[in-house]
């Protein structure tokens, strides 16, 4: 067959590298409206919820159960789902109904009612809806720091220079699952070290999660993940109930957790109910509310692939991020896992967070090249920093993340670098070389590093389990080595966990340590003038408008 040129040149084009599929409602291959979704509907009777969504008491499921005992504002229930969707969508959007009023309706709104809400709006409004939606006033965002050899030294390196570039919250995780405890350390004091208050996390299995935030080695959580159907939960040995009582776990001490979940898992583990992606995600938005969890890491995450696929998908993406809002969550808002090859596409499906500002953008921008990234790479790397902060100052928005010179990153990760070289040393742990601290310094991924004699790090971070090493132990071996600041700065973390003020809603810790929360920096974004405005934060601004790479004028001789 004579092809056409042009389409043979389009054929070679990245995005035909993505996979695409055609709508199949009844395998929940359907982004937004499956004709298998129910009918929204409510029946309160004596203070209880007695029909959700088409169901009554005797049918519900364990999680129609769970959302109507404890996900709905039962007084509010009938009155606001009586209300007509196209009304409710256009409160999201009318800067002259406030977003506590807007909340009054949303957090009564039923699963399905909350789906058809969403359903309403392009993708246009719902930018203006999360705008005005998100809890915290001023948007941030999150990063991964992890590498494929589980290098401690470069994890601490990466983790000081992403704490200066302005993420407030960074996430590791492991290659080998062993070595969890190291790797939560590294990034702990490589993130002091960078800038006081960063919270960290070591995404691994739960209880072994938990025993590290409980020793003082992780700040916080977000990788507890509920599902939209029963049998997704059944067969992961888990129910709302359980996820309920882990949740309690991590706040009782003190550490600050959200669950996780995502459009596309149902799909991927094959239980769909013959439901649309969007209606299954609200089903975990409000099992997450139902829980009394402070916020949600959604928007697909790690299934970006399967909504990605199908007609509306990156649309729904938004959606469900904006509907965690309208129930008055946390949103970290995913924008991690890399879903295609096409840099335009990768750049779009950003866009709306970007644009609109959430309480986490990325919920884990690689701190890395992808190419370390065990959460297997994420929708933008450190080697697209230099687009994305152009991006900040092409728009005018604050995407959290500010340019740095080559000499400041060289000296805070070397800074890092040393830091856990001294806590290795304190804790007699496999020793860090000179060599290995100028290797971090100096590279960008591990393989540029020194190899390290993996089986007996392994071992030693076993032994350190053992051994009942604390934070404690952590910050007296910076201190005796003379590294008082990064110390203090992991002791003023640790009393963080005591005081328990990071557990608001969308909270962050500035270099200061002040708590940034939906308390004392709630949204009051109603229109134009008002809310969050990146250009009246001169600070701010001033550094997002200065990148190293722009000329000065003034200075350029002709």
């Amino acid at each position: 067959m004579k092809r056409q040129k042009r389409f043979e040149k389009l054929e070679k084009r990245p995005v035909h590298k993505d996979g695409f599929v055609q709508e199949w409602d009844d395998e929940g291959l359907v982004a937004m409206h499956s004709k298998n979704d129910p009918e929204p509907s409510v029946k309160v009777e004596n203070g209880e919820i007695t029909e959700l969504d088409g169901k009554q008491k005797a049918d519900f499921d364990l999680i129609d159960q769970y959302i109507a005992e404890y996900g709905i504002n039962v007084d509010n229930a009938e009155k606001a789902n009586a209300m007509d969707s196209n009304e409710i969508a256009k409160m999201l959007i009318d800067p002259n109904v406030s977003r506590t009023d807007v909340v009054k309706v949303t957090t009564a709104l039923t699963p399905m009612k909350a789906s058809d809400v969403i359903n309403k709006l392009n993708f246009g409004e719902m930018i203006q809806a999360v705008q005005k939606m998100r809890p915290r006033r001023t948007p941030f965002t999150q990063a991964h720091v992890t590498n494929t050899l589980d290098n401690p030294v470069e994890i601490a390196a990466d983790a000081a220079e992403a704490a200066l570039r302005g993420f407030p919250e960074l996430e590791t995780t492991t290659a080998v699952a062993r070595y969890a405890p190291m790797n939560a350390i590294s990034i702990m004091v490589g993130s002091q070290a960078g800038r006081p208050g960063v919270i960290t996390q070591c995404s691994v299995e739960e209880a072994v999660e938990l025993g590290l935030g409980m020793r003082g080695f992780t700040a916080y959580a977000e990788t507890i993940s509920v599902y939209g159907t029963d049998k997704v939960f059944t067969d992961g040995d888990d129910t709302p109930w359980s996820k309920g009582f882990l949740a309690s776990c991590y706040a009782s001490r003190g550490l600050k957790m959200r669950f996780s979940s995502g459009s596309g898992s149902e799909v991927l583990m094959g239980y769909t109910e013959g439901k649309s992606m969007l209606y299954l995600e609200s089903r975990c938005i409000y099992i997450t509310k139902a829980s009394g969890v402070q916020g949600l890491q959604n928007g697909s995450v790690s299934c970006i692939g399967i909504p990605g696929a199908v007609p509306s998908g990156i649309r729904e993406v938004l959606g469900e991020n904006l509907m965690c809002m309208m129930m008055d969550l946390e949103c970290a808002s995913s924008n991690d896992q890399t879903f295609s090859h096409s840099d335009i596409r990768r750049t779009a499906r950003m866009l709306g967070q970007f644009i609109a500002g959430t309480d986490y953008i990325s919920s884990g921008y690689a701190a890395e090249e992808n190419s370390d990234n065990t959460f297997a790479g994420s929708n933008m790397d450190v080697l697209d920093y230099d687009d994305y902060e152009t991006l900040e100052r092409d728009l005018c928005v604050n995407g959290s993340i500010l340019p740095i010179t080559e000499e400041q990153s060289i000296k805070i990760r070397n800074k890092g670098a040393k830091a856990i070289q001294a806590v290795f040393d304190g804790l007699g742990l496999p020793a860090i070389s000179d060599e290995e601290v100028e290797a971090a310094t100096y590279g960008s991924t591990s393989g540029d590093m020194p190899k390290r004699d993996m089986i007996q790090d392994m071992k030693a971070a076993q032994d350190l389990m053992d051994r009942g090493i604390t934070v404690s132990d952590v910050i007296r071996a910076l201190a005796e080595h003379g590294i008082d600041d990064t110390a203090q700065a992991v002791f003023k973390l640790a009393q963080q966990k005591i005081c328990g003020d990071y557990l608001q809603t969308s909270a962050i810790f500035d270099k200061d340590w002040n708590c940034i929360s939906a308390i004392n920096d709630r949204n009051d974004y109603q229109g134009p003038g008002t809310g969050y405005r990146v250009w009246e934060h001169k600070e701010q601004w001033d550094k997002i408008k200065n990148i190293p790479w722009a000329l000065d004028p003034q200075k350029v001789e002709f």
